[in-house]
């Protein structure tokens, strides 16, 4: 089914899992899995086929939060402590063992980025460092030092990543040449204050999305750093963190509310296409589309499956 529109406007909640508050959910690479971490420290995994859970852990000691499907199968994650300490842990789903620890870190994670062709990740932290990881190593790789707040993301090639710094600048970097320095940096800032939250790609790699935690995100043309549409008109009077998501065409773009609906504009024109109301209790903090089938998750304190009704196929 081809993503237009009419598809995005005809979604309905279809399943609906009572947890606690939801902090993050990612999907596999091959779309057959989910998994969601909540700040009840538990980690729960979702057959997307079945539409219904499939397993249940805990992390009651460190914690659990940015959990992360790694590309290596869909039962390893890493994931970010939000307890004890702010070591990243790399753990088997399928026996609940810590395959690797990798420490370094001395503040809050405020983000990971898996490479969506080897087995390298980047995170970024309070710290105001990013740092690079090999899963198949212990230590790290390389340390950039931001002189700001960081936040971080790979692009769709693996080639690339890119570092929000200060809530007020990009600065893009070559993988295999970090070292050297960013080879482009945009200057980008918002009519209000706010904080920047999360980097995106587009999957075609044209766009870079910038979540906050205000009334507005913004679309960034990847290549010249052009502001294409600052979107807004959704409720986040709270400033609370709200991601937003490409849809996997990379046409679309969409974002939780504090209202508990989810807004959906067009890249192609800036218009406003859909706006969803599953009922969510509370501010949708977490928002994904699945990368290959048509199914998204939105969650507050409770975790929703996403499929359009009614439409032809």
């Amino acid at each position: 089914m081809k993503i237009t529109d009419k598809v995005l406007r005809s979604f309905k909640v279809a399943r609906t899992y009572s947890l606690n508050k939801v902090n993050c959910v990612d999907y596999s690479p091959n779309g057959e899995s989910a998994v969601s971490s909540s700040d009840d420290d538990s980690i729960v995994i979702y057959d997307i086929q079945q539409g219904k859970p499939n397993g249940n852990l805990y992390s009651m000691k460190y914690g659990v939060d940015l959990i992360r499907f790694t590309n290596r199968d869909t039962q390893t994650v890493v994931y970010s402590s939000n307890k004890q300490d702010d070591t990243i842990r790399y753990l088997s789903l399928t026996n609940n063992t810590f395959l690797r620890y990798f420490p370094g870190h001395t503040a809050r994670v405020t983000a990971l980025s898996m490479s969506p062709v080897e087995d390298i990740f980047i995170s970024s932290s309070l710290d105001e460092t990013v740092r690079i990881w090999d899963l198949r190593l212990p230590t790290c790789q390389g340390v950039i030092n931001t002189m700001g707040k960081p936040i971080c993301s790979f692009d769709p090639d693996g080639l690339i990543f890119a570092t929000g710094v200060g809530s007020h600048e990009i600065k893009l970097y070559d993988l295999r040449a970090f070292d050297k320095g960013p080879f482009s940096c945009i200057e980008t800032r918002f009519k209000r204050v706010c904080d920047w939250t999360g980097l995106k790609f587009s999957k075609d790699g044209k766009h870079i999305l910038i979540c906050t935690n205000g009334g507005a995100i913004r679309i960034l043309n990847s290549f010249n750093g052009s502001v294409l549409y600052t979107f807004s008109g959704y409720n986040n009077s709270k400033g609370v963190s709200l991601e937003a998501c490409f849809t996997p065409d990379s046409k679309f773009v969409m974002i939780g509310s504090e209202d508990g609906r989810v807004h959906v504009w067009s890249i192609e024109n800036g218009m406003k296409v859909a706006v969803l109301d599953g009922k969510h209790q509370g501010p949708i903090n977490t928002l994904q589309f699945n990368p290959l089938y048509m199914t998204f998750a939105s969650a507050c304190s409770s975790m929703m499956f996403w499929l359009p009704c009614g439409v032809d196929t």
